[in-house]
């Protein structure tokens, strides 16, 4: 006799992108609160969509359909907010983290947030591979 797979036997369901989406979007205004984030700055950090498009994500964030260089940068802002509350579990101290000036290479004095305001996704993954470095005991 064969096994036959139940349905709850086959894993937990894969999250639509509209579902990551809509709770990414979440997460951002809450950890936008937190950093003392400027609409200007929210906008630079999620790729400079038009603030017609961004206030519609905030209003219905259920209803927003993210492109691919949004999703990634939501991706890289938490990872990036995990990495400061493993690494600082102060939150004051971690949210203030990002406007501090950082001698760090990456940064070259100017803080984090400075680095990724500059527009680019890169940015915000050299941010985050730099705290994943120093969670990790190296930069990389």
């Amino acid at each position: 006799m064969s096994a036959v797979l139940a349905p709850q036997d086959a894993g937990p369901a894969p999250v639509s992108p509209d579902r990551m989406a809509a709770a990414g979007l979440r997460a951002f205004a809450r950890i936008a609160e937190a950093w003392g984030l400027s609409v200007e700055e929210q906008l630079a950090l999620l790729g400079r969509p038009p603030r017609s498009t961004y206030f519609a994500w905030r209003k219905a964030p259920e209803r927003a359909v993210l492109p691919r260089d949004t999703l990634e940068r939501l991706s890289n802002l938490l990872g990036i907010w995990k990495s400061l509350q493993i690494l600082l579990p102060d939150a004051a101290a971690a949210d203030a983290w990002l406007r501090r000036p950082n001698a760090a290479a990456p940064f070259g004095g100017r803080s984090a947030l400075q680095r990724m305001l500059a527009g680019n996704v890169s940015d915000l993954h050299l941010v985050r591979r730099y705290l994943d470095g120093v969670r990790g005991g190296g930069w990389s």
